[in-house]
C-alpha cells in the first residue's frame, strides 16, 4: 500500500496541512527574485534548464564516481549548475569565471561540500556537539564553518544530518544528535541558523542541506544503506520532527536518503518528498539526491535502467541529481516523451535559482579566499569550549577527577592520546592534523605548570593484535600516582558513512591493555574516544573514572586537559543510551511499555522461576542501558526537589486551542563545593490514551549555572506542542490522558508529579 493511502482522507490531509504549514523564509518570498527567475526561465533552453538540476564532484570523491571529467565544457554550455568537493577560492573562482563569462546566460555555479562539523576549524563531531545540550553553542560553531567556507567559495553544505538513530551499530550515528526527536529538533534548527545566518544573502552565510530524508537512521541491523521499516505513526512521531524543524528554521535544501523506506526507495518516494515535504510543510527550497542514490534505484530493483530511475526520482520530487549521471543524459528525452512535464522541470529549476539568488551569487559570484590559511584565535577558543561542554563524565568514584597534578606523576597511555588526525573525526573537511593540539602535548604542558610530571606510553594501536607495548605501559602505570588511558575507535575506519559495527567493545586488543594496566593497582581514568556508544561493562566495574570525549576536534588536548585537571568541569549529557551488550540494540529510552513490564532490580540472571522468566526481558542481561539517555556527572552534586505543577488538571480541548498551559517547576541546589553547569531535563508520560505512548518523552531542557551552595527554581511550560501526538485517528492533537511529569537530571531519574487531562 502506498504511503499516501495510509494518510487517510482528504479532510485529514487538510487538517495536517493547516497545522504544519511554516512561515516562509525571506529568501523564498522576494517578488523581485521571482520576477528575475521568470525572465531567466523564458530564455533557457531545455538543456540549460536540466543543467541547473545536475551536480558532479570535481574534487575528492565520497562515493563511486561517474568517470566524467568534462566539467569546464559542461559549465560553458550551461549543462552543469553546481559542483562539489572543490575547497579553495582559486578552484571555485576558476570554474565560476567560466559560468559567468562563457556560458550564454551567465548563471553562477553553486559549490557544495560535506561541512559536517567545521571547515578549517574542526569542532567536535556532531554527536558530541549534541551532547552539549546547548543549541546556542552549536549555532555559533556552525556560523564559524559558514564564515570559513564562504570565503573559499563554498556556499552550500550537506549538513545538518538530522536522522534519529536508536542503534549504535550504525556508523553514521556520529553525524547526528542521537536518539531523541525533541533534542534532535532543537539541535537541527540551531545548525540551520548558524549556517544561514539572519539573512541567506549575507556573504558569510551558506545554504544548509538537511539530510537524509527520511528514515535512514533506522537502517535494518545497523548496516549502512540498508532498508528501514517504520510505521506511519512512528515516522510522524519520531523520525520526521527534526526535518520539519529545519524547514521551520528556513533550510534552503534537502537531501534524499539511500535506503528503501517501507519498500519504497527514499529517492523515489513521492509521499515523503512531495506530499509531506512540499504540500504539508510548504518547503520552498530544492531537493538533491544523495551520491548516486538515483542510480541505486536500479540495484534496489525499482528501475531497469537510468532512464526509468531518472523518471521515478524526478517525478517523486528529487530536483537535483548528484553524481548519478541520470538527469543529464535522460531527462530531456523524458520531457519530450511526456513522462516528465516541462512545467515540473521549470519548477525544479526555479527552486535551485531561488537559492542561488537568495545567496546573492548573481551579484557576488566570486570568493575572496580570506581566512582559509589559518584558524582565528577566537574560533580555536570556541572549538575548545564546545569540546569541554561535550565531554560526558560517566563514572567518578571517590572524586578521582579532577586530578591533582601538583607533585604527582601521571601515566598517560594510549595511541589516541597522541594521534592528531584521529581527533578530527570523520568528515573533517579541509582541517589539518597540524592544527590539532593532542592530549599528550596539552597534558604535559599543563601538568608541568602545576609541578606535575607526565609519563607517556603508546601501549597499543587501535587495530592490532600485537601486545609489544603492553610491558612499557604497565611499567609506566607502576611508576605513576594515577593512570589516564586514552582508548577508543578509529575515527575514519570505524565511524561515519559505511562504518557500521557488529561488535561495540573497544576494538583490537585495547580491552586487554586496559585490564593489564588496571592490574598495576593504580587509580585509572578511562577516556573513551568514539563516534557512538560503546560497551563498557568491564570498565564500569573496575576503573575509578570514565569520561566519554568523542572525537573533540582541533582543540582536543587543551579541552581534555582542562577538564582532567579541573580548570573546567564536565557538563555534557548523553544523547544516546549506552548498552550493556550489543544484543540490546536498538536501545532507546523512549520505548513503549509492554503487557509484561519488568524492572531490572526485580530480576535475576538466569531467572529463578517460571514466573520471573515469562516477562519482557533478557535471561542473560539486564534490560536497562549501562548509562541512560540524558546521563552525565560533574564535579559537584546537585539535588532536585520534587516536581511541582501549577494545576492538577487540564482540559484537552483548551490545550488544543492554545488557551491553557501547565507550568512545571523544581528547585535545584548545588550541594557540592564547585560551580557547575547542570543540564535540567523535563520528561512526560501519558497513559489512558488511544495508542501506546513512551514510558518517558523529553519535552524540555535548560542549562543552568549554579555556584557552590546556590539554589535556583527552574520552570518549564507545557502546552499543545509538548502534549500532542498522533493518535488512533492519525490526528496530531492532545488527548485526554493521565499525565506524569518529571524534572530530572536524566531519563531514569526524577520525582514525578501527576496531572489529569480531561476532555
Amino acid at each position: 500500500m502506498r504511503f499516501l493511502k495510509l494518510l487517510g482522507c482528504c479532510a485529514l490531509l487538510a487538517s495536517i496541512m493547516a497545522a504544519q504549514t511554516s512561515t516562509l523564509p525571506s529568501w523564498a518570498t522576494d517578488p523581485q527574485t521571482e520576477t528575475r527567475i521568470d525572465s531567466l526561465l523564458k530564455q533557457m533552453t531545455l538543456d540549460e534548464k536540466i543543467g541547473q538540476l545536475i551536480t558532479y564532484s570535481q574534487g575528492a570523491p565520497t562515493g563511486p564516481g561517474t568517470g566524467r571529467s568534462n566539467y569546464k565544457e559542461m559549465v560553458e554550455k550551461g549543462q552543469l549548475g553546481s559542483i562539489f568537493n572543490l575547497t579553495t577560492s582559486d578552484e571555485t573562482n576558476a570554474m565560476q569565471k567560466i559560468a559567468m563569462e562563457k556560458s550564454r546566460l551567465h548563471i553562477p555555479l553553486l559549490f557544495g561540500l560535506d561541512i559536517i562539523h567545521g571547515f578549517r576549524t574542526e569542532f567536535p563531531v556532531p554527536l558530541a556537539m549534541a551532547a552539549t545540550w546547548d543549541p546556542a553553542i552549536v549555532e555559533r560553531a556552525a556560523h564559524v564553518a559558514a564564515k570559513e567556507a564562504s570565503h573559499s567559495g563554498v556556499r552550500w553544505t550537506y549538513s545538518p544530518m538530522v536522522d534519529i538513530s536508536r542503534d549504535a551499530r550504525w556508523g553514521r550515528i556520529v553525524e547526528g544528535a542521537g536518539e531523541d526527536p525533541y533534542l534532535g529538533s532543537a539541535v537541527a534548527a540551531a545548525y540551520i541558523r548558524g549556517y544561514q545566518g539572519t539573512k541567506l544573502s549575507d556573504p558569510e552565510s551558506i545554504a544548509a542541506c538537511t539530510k537524509h530524508f527520511v528514515g535512514y537512521g533506522a537502517a535494518e541491523g545497523g548496516r549502512d544503506y540498508n532498508t528501514a521499516e517504520i510505521s506511519l505513526r512512528t515516522l510522524r512521531q519520531v523520525y520526521l520532527p527534526p526535518f520539519q524543524a529545519t524547514v521551520q528554521a528556513g533550510a534552503a535544501s534537502f537531501m534524499s536518503a539511500f535506503e528503501a523506506l517501507n519498500t519504497i526507495p527514499a529517492s523515489a518516494n513521492s509521499s515523503t518528498l512531495t506530499q509531506v515535504l512540499r504540500k504539508e510543510w510548504n518547503f520552498q527550497g530544492f531537493v538533491t539526491s544523495d551520491w548516486n542514490s538515483i542510480g541505486e534505484l536500479i540495484p534496489q530493483g525499482v528501475a531497469a535502467n537510468h532512464t526509468v530511475a531518472a523518471a521515478k526520482a524526478f517525478n517523486a520530487g528529487v530536483d537535483m541529481d548528484m553524481e548519478s549521471n541520470a538527469y543529464g543524459p535522460h531527462l530531456a528525452e523524458l520531457v519530450k516523451s511526456g513522462v516528465v512535464k516541462e512545467s515540473a522541470v521549470d519548477e525544479s529549476v526555479r527552486r535551485v535559482l531561488r537559492v542561488k539568488f537568495g545567496l546573492g551569487l548573481f551579484d557576488r559570484p566570486y570568493s575572496d579566499g580570506k581566512g582559509a590559511n589559518a584558524i582565528a584565535p577566537e574560533d580555536a577558543e570556541l572549538a575548545r569550549k564546545v569540546a569541554e561542554e561535550s565531554f560526558v563524565l560517566l563514572k567518578n568514584d571517590g572524586n578521582t577527577l579532577p586530578l591533582s597534578a601538583s607533585g604527582k606523576t601521571i601515566a598517560l597511555i594510549g595511541h589516541l592520546a597522541d594521534d592528531a588526525q584521529q581527533m578530527l573525526g570523520s568528515w573533517s573537511a579541509i582541517s589539518k592534523a597540524g592544527d590539532v593540539v593532542t592530549l599528550r602535548t596539552a597534558l604535559i604542558k599543563q601538568a608541568e605548570g602545576l609541578r606535575g610530571h607526565v609519563i607517556y606510553s603508546r601501549g597499543t594501536e587501535i587495530l592490532t593484535t600485537s601486545d609489544k607495548g603492553f610491558a612499557d605501559a604497565v611499567a609506566a602505570a607502576k611508576k605513576s600516582d594515577i593512570v589516564v588511558l586514552a582508548l577508543g575507535e578509529d575515527a575514519n575506519l570505524m565511524t561515519g558513512e559505511a562504518g557500521s559495527r557488529a561488535h561495540l567493545e573497544l576494538p583490537g586488543n585495547q580491552q586487554q591493555l586496559l585490564e593489564a594496566v588496571a592490574a598495576a593497582g593504580k587509580p585509572v581514568v578511562l577516556l573513551v574516544f568514539s563516534g557512538r556508544p560503546l560497551v563498557l561493562n568491564w570498565a564500569s566495574q573496575h576503573v575509578a573514572a570514565i569520561m566519554e570525549v568523542w572525537f573533540p576536534g582541533v582543540q582536543a588536548g587543551p579541552a581534555i586537559a582542562d577538564v582532567l585537571l579541573g580548570a573546567s568541569a564536565p557538563s555534557g549529557r548523553l544523547t544516546t543510551s549506552f548498552p550493556r551488550a550489543v544484543g540490546q540494540q536498538p536501545l532507546y529510552y523512549n520505548h513503549f511499555n509492554t503487557g509484561r513490564p519488568t524492572r531490572d532490580t526485580d530480576l535475576t540472571h538466569p531467572p529463578k522461576s517460571f514466573a520471573e522468566k515469562f516477562m519482557s526481558r533478557y535471561v542473560d542481561e539486564q534490560n536497562s542501558p549501562l548509562y541512560p539517555f540524558g546521563y552525565g556527572l560533574t564535579y559537584s552534586t546537585v539535588s532536585y526537589s520534587p516536581t511541582s505543577v501549577s494545576s492538577a488538571s487540564l482540559s484537552a480541548k483548551s490545550v488544543n486551542a492554545g488557551t491553557e498551559k501547565l507550568t512545571v517547576s523544581a528547585e535545584l541546589k548545588n550541594t557540592g563545593g564547585r560551580a557547575v553547569d547542570e543540564v535540567v531535563q523535563l520528561y512526560i508520560r501519558q497513559v489512558n490514551t488511544s495508542v501506546v505512548r513512551p514510558v518517558r518523552e523529553l519535552k524540555g531542557f535548560q542549562r543552568v549555572a549554579l555556584a557552590p551552595g546556590a539554589s535556583q527554581k527552574v520552570e518549564f511550560t507545557i502546552g499543545r506542542d509538548e502534549l500532542k501526538f498522533w493518535g488512533l485517528d492519525m490526528k496530531d492533537q492532545v488527548e485526554p490522558a493521565a499525565l506524569t511529569v518529571w524534572i530530572a537530571p536524566d531519563s531514569a531519574s526524577g520525582k514525578p508529579a501527576s496531572v489529569a487531562i480531561s476532555e
